[in-house]
């Protein structure tokens, strides 16, 4: 079965800010989640379609690539590499606050708070800016990004303790990795539990912390990779390379990077969408007399015939000229807009010539002048 449009999933409209996709969330969480409806594969399946449509929605990268490509933008199956956006809510704090308020101890909430802090979560997503020429941009290229992303502390690895050093029982949780407290709730008194502060979760701390992470078992390292930029991206559209953002926890996998395209201007070409437009000086003569000229376009120089009578600021239209159509079949147009220029510093002699032209020439022969005149002799009658 195809998947339904998550703003569908969770009923609301594409305009729908942070409150409200929590607020729909919450209702259907209630409504469906498996310890109010065991046994029933219907609920099980409505609740993780409601989990994976708020988690693409309350990301305001996956939300802008959902709405730009549908579920191709955010499903890896689409965009290759590891860890989509799918079914679970691991990487997502919100979740869990969200469970703890509505669920915890009133049908199974402290266990099940239990087993899902102590899953793998996945890392956090990265987001990065890529810079590309015009012209890479209209006809895609390769590029090679780096930026910054967490990796397993090598001096340690990954455990967070000083080598040589042995690790003990966190004194704060007494090695359970989490913290229990009373507290009222949507369904009376129950007990909420939380990640242990001090050991996060882990139910051990050191003896001396590793002297590079200082304890976190993960450092900061650039990471370069390559990203294939298809033909026709557009300023502000982002491209996901799934599994390359942050490291996850507990074994979870890593997040996704979103590189967000930043376009650089041309000296010719000014982009509207699929079209590009060009503007081009042409002489007195030639417009009036038309003339072949030689275009720019994205593919080269072609040759194009002005026909005479040409008007300042008439346009041409070069057909399946512009902008390949991103994901799409076809291209855009090229507008062409030719400007009569004014010649400038004429000398006597030239001077002359365009006086006795002028004089040889009757009003009739210039349509907006004549126009003109006459609607001001019409004005003052």
């Amino acid at each position: 079965m195809s998947k339904r449009d998550y703003y569908e999933v969770l009923g609301v409209s594409k305009d729908a800010n942070e409150a409200e996709l929590k607020k729909a969330y919450r209702k259907l969480a209630m409504q469906y989640h498996p310890d109010r409806n065991p046994d029933n594969k219907e609920s099980e399946d409505k609740f993780k379609e409601a989990n994976e449509a708020y988690e693409i929605l309350s990301n305001p990268e996956k939300r802008k690539l959902f709405d730009q490509f549908g579920h191709a933008g955010v499903d890896a199956n689409f965009g290759g590499g590891g860890g989509g956006g799918g079914g679970g809510y691991s990487g997502f704090g919100d979740f869990e606050d969200i469970f703890s308020e509505l669920f915890s101890g009133g049908f199974g909430g402290g266990a099940n708070s239990s087993r899902n802090r102590n899953q793998p979560r996945k890392g956090g997503d990265l987001k990065l800016y890529m810079d590309l020429e015009f012209m890479e941009a209209v006809f895609g290229v390769e590029k090679e990004v780096d930026f910054l992303r967490t990796e397993n502390c090598e001096t340690c690895a990954g455990s967070g303790a000083e080598p040589g050093t042995s690790k003990k029982t966190c004194e704060k949780c007494g090695g359970s990795g989490e913290l229990r407290f009373r507290q009222r709730s949507l369904f009376g008194e129950s007990i909420a539990v939380r990640e242990c502060d001090s050991c996060h979760g882990s139910g051990q701390t050191f003896e001396k912390a590793c002297h590079t992470c200082k304890g976190h078992g993960i450092v900061k390292k650039r990471h370069k990779v390559k990203v294939k930029v298809p033909n026709g991206i557009d300023e502000g559209q982002m491209i996901p390379l799934r599994g390359e953002g942050d490291l996850g926890s507990k074994g979870g996998p890593r997040g996704d990077v979103y590189a967000v395209a930043r376009i650089k201007s041309h000296i010719l070409f000014k982009r509207d969408g699929n079209d590009v437009v060009c503007e081009m000086p042409i002489t007195f003569v030639q417009a009036t007399l038309g003339d072949e000229v030689i275009l720019p376009t994205l593919d080269g120089k072609v040759k194009y015939k002005i026909p005479e009578g040409t008007q300042s600021g008439t346009v041409f239209r070069l057909k399946g000229k512009g902008i390949p159509i991103l994901n799409g079949f076809g291209r855009g147009d090229l507008y062409v807009k030719a400007n009569v220029e004014t010649p400038k510093k004429l000398n006597e002699k030239q001077k002359k010539m365009l006086k006795d032209f002028n004089e040889s020439v009757t009003i009739e022969s210039y349509d907006q002048q004549s126009v003109f005149v006459k609607k001001v002799k019409d004005l003052f009658k």
